[in-house]
């Protein structure tokens, strides 16, 4: 016996030894079955992980390849307004180049077809785009319509979505205003452009010269003014905009960089991404879930094995690198499987994405993005595989003789704790790379680890309970049924763990999937209006109304709108503040005109910022005002407004500011008074409808012109149908990706109750060797799954609730309100799942012999 164990005790064990490698790959032979479970954990977690992480390098680099093709230009300043003189000319001195652009809304009629629509008129002048192309059919529409602005000739591009609905072509005619221009050429894409932008708001683009003869742009016209400038290639184009930041601010012009345009670019999908991130961050946590509850159960089955490797002569040091090879070959295995998966999903991505990107992605793989799932999902296994994995370093010899694992478990090992630091920081680093931000990490490191103590608490708690509680005058199954969740080799605290940390994170992402599809939703609810009839007199308000209840249609919104001027700020006229060369309250601000409204509450696209709602107090009025636009007037809380209202200057004191949702499809206000003020002002009067098709919009606006000629109506149900089908793909993608991380937890929790199959079948051949029939053993444990499952499942519920209202309020900024409903779907999958996979556990012994069983296990 001395030579053999002289062999197998190799000296100062080290990882690299070939007898160690040897011994890992025997041992798995009987086990790599339940080692692939522990590997499916990690291949789903890395695979989501990868794809979103390389899609979003794709489209960094595709967005600063493209940058300056996404402007059109090296800068560009946007106005309601010309300006004064002398603004006008310090516009003509900025840059190396300059393009001017008059847009505003107006009707186009199509005399081939007799079709009429709302489109967007845009005169332009200059060589703008200066990066990027013009596509347009035919390719050289584009020269034609230049060389036009130089002559004038009446020429006029036209979006191609235009084009399509009235079934016009090149060469036919589009009346604009008063003149007839022809259609040199369809636009299919400008710089700068999404696709979506030329079908909610289709162009026309005429030669700025010809804008006078329209007769369309008159005195009070609410028309945008752009210049777009070109400057040499390695002027600072930020720092100087930083110089003339104030000035422009004053003159009322905003601007648009090609790094601001990048960072728009960014904010644009900001929930999208950052429910993206927190995909990959829960499909991660629950592969560490995995990992841990399966290498947990694993090594229980292994302390046999360990013992007799001891009594051979090896160390516990080299029991535990034996078994920490095989969890990181399979963890590596695992992860480079994730990583292909995930370099094929991110490829489908771009193609889904296109439509609403306003740049091309290049697909490729990232090997940057590879490379940390790969090396992510290796630190994943070795990580959350040492807790489980520290045990074998103490199992004793004579563990050949007892079996009492908990005696070996029980002691006191300083190594726990480091482990457990490590997987502290590691998820707290993992989530900060996620999330860029050092107080979400926190936040849900803290949340994690506050839902991993609960419930172990709780599973430590059920073990005591029944212990102390057990109900001795209760039938034998039930007994045998309870005995099971605390005597030796009990499952309860592991699967408690980790199925109710991966039903918690399984209804957390479930709800904040439900939170964002909320919000991308427009018209598909059905409740969204979708047309919008203005100018309606206080005589004609009951009259408007009645037609249309008459189509059985809903009055979704109507509001009063009074116009005003501003006439002081603080007590100092319009006058001397523009007088007054160090003021800082932007010109827009004063000359605009203002529409407002009057109520004493909040509507559902405002939340209330600082201060209260409108309310009167001592005949003073104590308006709202939309926080940005407050912020840069520079006033606050407590500053008084005067408006001009029709000749009557009314004093007011800021009592409060809003928050506006801006997207939404309904009438909003930057200024709102509180009721008894305006009602006996000039006002004029909006009503919001839904219109289920456009029979009934035609047939409603030809009874409206007819009853009320002077009413206008905007019918928005195309409009709404193309955004509606562009954010049908963002909820794709949001459910696909979630997808992952639910597929994820599933396997989690099949694996979990997979793996703990070994636990259960000495004790239920044991069962049948005492005269225990199929239908008791089956019974025993479908209850003591049940028990499990529904404690998991519950309170995996009931901490997701918590999560999502916090991902709710401090991340995505959504009231919460949840739906319980299919919160007991998730409980009953969940608890289902696991008794179904408990069944199928015990299957092989119910259909076969005991002692075949015995045999085939050991």
């Amino acid at each position: 016996m001395d030579k053999p164990i002289e062999k197998i005790n190799v000296p100062a064990a080290s990882l690299f030894s070939p007898w160690l490698w040897k011994m890992a790959w025997r041992d798995s032979r009987r086990s790599r079955q339940r080692l692939l479970l522990f590997m499916s954990a990690i291949v789903l977690g890395i695979a989501a992980l990868v794809a979103i992480n390389s899609f979003g390098d794709n489209l960094a680099l595709s967005v600063e390849d493209q940058a300056r093709e996404l402007l059109g230009a090296d800068l560009v300043l946007t106005s309601g307004g010309e300006g004064k003189p002398a603004t006008q000319e310090f516009l003509r001195s900025i840059g190396d180049d300059r393009s001017y652009e008059v847009s505003f809304p107006s009707m186009v009629f199509f005399p081939t077809s007799g079709g009429v629509r709302l489109a967007q008129v845009k005169a332009l002048e200059g060589k703008f785009p200066y990066y990027g192309l013009w596509e347009t059919q035919p390719a050289a529409a584009v020269k034609a319509f230049r060389q036009a602005g130089e002559t004038p000739e009446r020429v006029a591009l036209v979006d191609d979505a235009l084009l399509v609905q009235f079934g016009a072509q090149p060469g036919d005619s589009v009346k604009i205003g008063k003149l007839m221009f022809r259609v040199v050429g369809r636009v299919m894409k400008t710089p700068g452009q999404a696709a979506i932008a030329t079908t909610v708001a289709p162009a026309v683009f005429i030669p700025y010269p010809l804008l006078k003869e329209t007769g369309l742009l008159q005195r009070g016209s609410r028309a945008q003014y752009k210049y777009y400038y070109q400057f040499a290639p390695e002027y600072d184009v930020d720092n100087y905009v930083k110089g003339i930041e104030d000035r422009l601010d004053k003159a009322g012009f905003n601007y648009d960089t090609v790094s601001e345009r990048k960072r728009q670019t960014g904010r644009a999908f900001e929930d999208l991404t950052r429910f993206l991130n927190l995909v990959a961050f829960v499909a991660l946590l629950l592969g560490c879930v995995g990992v841990a509850s399966s290498v947990h159960l694993y090594i229980k089955e292994k302390v046999a094995s360990v013992a007799v490797l001891r009594c051979l002569g090896a160390t516990g040091r080299q029991a535990f690198l034996i078994y920490l090879i095989q969890t990181s070959l399979m963890g590596l295995l695992g992860a480079i499987l994730g990583a292909l998966l995930g370099s094929v999903v991110q490829l489908l991505l771009p193609e889904v994405f296109g439509s609403f990107l306003p740049i091309e992605v290049a697909v490729s793989v990232s090997p940057k993005a590879v490379l940390q799932g790969i090396s992510t999902g290796l630190v994943i296994a070795v990580l959350f595989a040492l807790l489980p994995l520290l045990v074998v370093r103490k199992v004793s010899p004579l563990r050949t003789l007892r079996t009492s694992y908990e005696d070996d478990v029980t002691s006191r090992d300083p190594f726990r704790w480091l482990v457990y630091g490590l997987i502290v920081v590691f998820i707290l680093g993992f989530a900060y790379w996620q999330v860029r931000s050092w107080r979400l990490a926190l936040g849900f490191t803290g949340g994690l680890l506050v839902a991993f103590g609960i419930l172990t608490l709780l599973g430590r708690l059920l073990m005591w309970t029944v212990r102390t509680f057990f109900p001795v005058s209760w039938s034998y199954i039930w007994r045998q049924s309870l005995a099971n969740l605390y005597r030796p080799h009990n499952q309860t605290l592991i699967l408690v763990t980790s199925i109710g940390l991966g039903a918690f994170l399984i209804a957390t992402l479930y709800l904040t999937q439900t939170l964002l599809l909320g919000r991308v939703q427009l018209s598909a609810s059905g409740k969204q209006p979708n047309m919008v009839l203005f100018d309606i007199q206080n005589d004609q308000r009951e009259g408007v109304q009645k037609l249309v209840e008459q189509y059985d249609l809903p009055v979704i919104q109507q509001v009063p709108i009074v116009t005003m001027r501003l006439a002081e700020i603080n007590g100092k006229t319009i006058e001397a503040i523009q007088k007054d060369t160090s003021a800082k309250v932007p010109d827009w601000a004063m000359t605009r005109e203002y529409r407002a409204t009057y109520r004493d509450t909040l509507i559902d696209s405002e939340k209330l910022a600082s201060g209260e709602a409108p309310y009167l107090e001592g005949g003073m009025p104590r308006i709202s005002v939309e926080k940005n636009y407050l912020d840069r007037l520079k006033l606050g809380l407590g500053d008084t407004l005067t408006f001009n209202v029709q000749g009557a200057l009314i004093p007011t004191i800021v009592g409060g500011t809003r928050e506006v949702d801006w997207n939404r499809v309904q009438t909003n206000f930057l200024v709102v008074f509180p009721n008894g003020v305006l009602e006996k002002a000039p006002q004029f009067h909006v009503l919001m409808t839904r219109v289920p098709n456009t029979e009934q919009s035609a047939a409603l606006q030809r009874d409206l012109v007819t009853q009320f000629p002077n009413v206008s109506a905007i019918d928005l149900g195309l409009i709404l149908k193309t955004v509606d089908e562009i954010l049908a793909k963002v909820s794709f993608v949001i459910r696909f990706m979630a997808l992952f991380s639910i597929i994820t937890g599933l396997l989690v929790l099949g694996s979990s109750v997979v793996i703990s199959r070994y636990q259960r079948i000495q004790e239920s051949v044991l069962l049948r060797t005492l005269g225990a029939n199929r239908r008791q053993i089956l019974l025993i444990t479908l209850i003591e799954y049940l028990m499990l499952g529904l404690l998991a499942a519950f309170s995996g519920i009931v901490l997701s609730l918590g999560g999502t209202w916090a991902l709710a309020h401090y991340v995505f900024d959504i009231v919460f309100r949840p739906n319980f409903t299919p919160l007991l779907a998730v409980v009953g999958i969940v608890t289902g799942l696991t008794i179904l996979i408990g069944l199928l556990n015990s299957r092989g012994v119910l259909v076969r012999p005991p002692l075949e069983v015995l045999r085939a296990e050991t």
